[in-house]
C-alpha cells in the first residue's frame, strides 16, 4: 500500500530487519554430516538451459562482487552472485517477472528468502534482496505480475481478472516455485530451510502465503499486513469523505498542522500511563477519553493555531471511530489509533481517496464513479463479492501452516497511519480463538507491537530490529521469539533500545536502570 515515495525504509520495512548489520548464517556450504557438500551442480551460465514448470528462464550470469545497479534502482554494494532473471506464467494471463540471486557455493548458508513488495508497485526489493543474499541467503523476488512503472496506476487489472490475483495472492508462491528448483540446481542440493520477509503489500503477501499457499515456507515474517485490502480501501474512503464537506473534493477540513497538535496532545496526555515517560504512547487503548479527548482542543473563539474547529473535532472523531454499516452498525475497518494522526494526511488523498481507481476501476467498472455516492451496505456487499477473493486474506485457519512446522512473525506499528495496528490485532484473536487459546497459537504465531513506529518503520519508537534473526532461531534452532530487542538509531547512533514482547505481553520497566536500556524492562501480561 505504500507509494513510490515510500520506498527505501517504509515500503518493505528495510529497517525492521537491520540485514546490513548482520553476517552470513551456517556452514556456508562446507559440509557436515548433517548437510553433506552438494552434488555435482551446475554453472551459473548453466542455469539458463534448466526447464522449469509454469516458468522460464531468461538468462543467468554470474555478478563479481562490488557496486551492482538493479533496474531502475540506486547502486548497491554486493557480494559475488549468480544472478537469474526468469518468468513465471501460472496461468495464460499471467506474466510475472522475478530475479533470483544465488550466493558462491562457499558463502550460501544453505537457506531460501523470499521478499516482498510495495503498494501495488511492480518494483521488486532490491534492498532487501541485497542484505539477504550479504548474509548468505538465496533471495528472490518478483514484480507481483505487472510491469506499469507508475505506483498508482491500476489500469493494468482492468479485464484482467488473472493479473489481479497475481499481484494480490499468486506472485510470491509462482516465483518461489520457480526459484526453489534453480538453487537446488546450482548447488546440487534443496534449500534446508525457506523463509519469506516483507512489509505492508508485503505483509499482504504474507499472509496469502500461509493460508493459501503453507507448503511454501518453514518461516514467514508478514510486517504491518495489508490482507484485509478491500475494507482497508474503504477506510481510506471514509477518511477523505470525513475530512470534506459534501461534494467538495478540493478543501480538506483538517490540515497537517492540526492533526500534528493532536498526536501531540494525546502523546503528552497518555506518555507516562505504562510508567515511564518516554515520548511514546506504549498502548493506545489505555489513551482513554478521560486522559485525552480531542474535544479538549476545541476552539473557544475563531480558528487559532492551537485549537480545532467544530467541523475538524467532527472530522477528528469519524477518524476514530472508522467506517461502519449503516444499516447494521457493524464495523467495516477500525478507526485509527491515537497516535497515529500526524502520518493520515499521507493517505486521506488530495483531491480523491487514496486507491479510488481500486474502486473505479476494479470493483465498479466505471472512470467516472463517483465516491460521495459509495453506499457503505449495498456497494461494499458487491465488492467484497466481486474482489475480495481474489485480493484479500482474512481467513483465520492456518492450522496447515502449523502443521507442518511453519512459523508466522508478525509486527506492526501503534503509530502506523497505513494499516492500523487494530485491525492486525483482530486477526491475531481469531487466529487464536481457531487455536482455541494463547499456549498453542504461540507455538507457531507471535505478534509484536510496536509503540511508536509508523508504516514498517520510524516514528518515535523503537523501531530497528532484526526480525530475519528472530525467524530463524524459531524454525532452525527451536528458540522462539520470547522478545526481540530493538533500537531507536538518532543521526545515525543507538539513543534508546527496548524489548519488543510478543501480543499481548508488553515491555514493562522494573523500576531500576535506564529506560533507555532494554535490559531494564520484562516482558508481562498487561495489568
Amino acid at each position: 500500500m505504500v507509494l513510490a515515495k515510500g520506498r527505501g525504509v517504509a515500503v518493505l520495512g528495510i529497517c525492521a530487519w537491520m540485514l546490513s548489520a548482520c553476517g552470513g548464517d551456517g556452514d556456508g556450504g562446507a559440509g557436515t554430516p548433517e548437510n553433506p557438500p552438494p552434488a555435482a551442480s551446475r554453472s551459473c551460465e548453466e542455469l539458463a538451459s534448466v526447464a522449469l514448470d509454469n516458468a522460464r528462464v531468461v538468462d543467468a550470469v554470474s555478478v563479481a562482487a562490488g557496486k551492482f545497479t538493479p533496474p531502475g534502482a540506486a547502486e548497491l554494494d554486493v557480494p559475488a552472485f549468480c544472478r537469474v532473471r526468469g518468468v513465471a506464467t501460472p496461468t495464460a494471463d499471467s506474466l510475472i517477472n522475478f530475479e533470483l540471486w544465488i550466493p558462491p557455493s562457499g558463502e550460501w548458508n544453505g537457506k531460501f528468502l523470499a521478499t516482498g513488495n510495495g503498494g501495488y508497485s511492480p518494483a521488486l526489493s532490491w534492498s532487501d534482496m541485497a542484505r539477504g543474499l550479504a548474509r548468505g541467503y538465496a533471495v528472490v523476488g518478483g514484480d507481483t505480475g505487472h510491469q506499469t512503472g507508475n505506483p498508482n496506476d491500476m489500469l493494468w487489472g482492468v479485464g484482467h481478472p488473472e493479473k489481479i490475483t497475481d499481484w494480490g495472492t499468486r506472485s510470491i508462491h509462482a516465483i518461489t516455485q520457480a526459484a526453489k528448483p534453480l538453487v537446488a540446481a546450482l548447488r546440487g542440493r534443496p534449500a534446508s530451510r525457506s523463509y519469506y520477509m516483507g512489509c505492508s503489500t508485503g505483509g499482504h503477501q504474507g499472509y496469502a502465503e500461509v493460508q493459501r499457499y503453507p507448503e511454501d515456507f518453514d518461516g514467514v515474517i508478514a510486517g504491518a499486513p495489508g490482507n484485509n485490502r478491500t475494507a482497508l480501501n474503504v477506510g481510506f474512503m471514509w477518511q477523505f469523505l470525513a475530512n470534506h464537506a459534501p461534494n467538495d473534493n478540493t478543501r480538506p477540513i483538517l490540515t497537517v498542522e492540526k492533526i500534528r497538535l493532536a498526536t501531540r496532545t494525546a502523546v503528552a496526555a497518555c506518555d507516562g500511563i505504562d510508567g515511564v515517560t518516554d515520548g511514546v504512547i506504549d498502548d493506545p487503548r489505555r489513551c482513554t477519553p478521560d486522559k485525552f479527548n480531542i474535544e479538549s482542543l476545541r476552539c473557544t473563539g475563531e480558528d487559532a493555531p492551537g485549537c480545532l474547529t467544530g467541523p475538524q473535532i467532527d472530522a477528528m472523531n469519524k477518524m476514530y471511530a472508522g467506517p461502519s454499516n449503516p444499516r447494521t452498525g457493524s464495523q467495516i475497518y477500525p478507526g485509527w489509533p491515537i497516535g497515529s494522526e500526524s502520518g493520515w494526511n499521507a493517505y486521506w488523498g488530495t483531491t480523491e481517496p487514496t486507491r479510488a481507481d481500486f474502486w473505479r476501476y476494479w470493483v465498479f467498472d466505471d472512470p467516472k464513479w463517483n465516491w460521495w455516492t459509495f453506499d457503505f451496505d449495498r456497494d461494499l456487499a458487491y465488492a467484497m463479492a466481486k474482489i475480495s477473493p481474489l485480493v484479500d486474506h482474512v481467513n483465520p485457519d492456518i492450522s496447515a501452516f502449523k502443521a507442518r512446522g511453519g512459523k508466522l512473525l508478525v509486527y506492526n506499528g501503534w503509530a502506523d497511519p497505513v494499516v492500523n495496528a487494530l485491525d492486525t490485532i483482530a486477526y491475531y484473536d481469531k487466529v487464536r480463538a481457531a487455536q482455541s487459546g494463547q499456549a498453542a497459537t504461540d507455538e507457531f504465531f507471535r505478534l509484536f507491537l510496536v509503540p511508536g513506529m509508523g508504516h514498517c518503520g520510524g516514528g518515535n519508537g523503537t523501531s530497528t530490529f532484526d526480525a530475519l534473526a528472530a525467524l530463524d532461531d524459531w524454525v532452525d534452532k527451536g528458540l522462539p521469539p520470547d522478545r526481540i530487542e530493538a533500537s531507536r538509531v538518532a543521526g545515525g547512533a543507538v539513543d534508546r533500545t527496548r524489548p519488543l514482547c510478543p501480543y499481548p505481553r508488553v515491555a514493562r520497566y522494573d523500576g531500576s536502570g535506564s529506560i533507555d536500556h532494554a535490559s531494564s524492562f520484562s516482558c508481562v501480561m498487561p495489568d
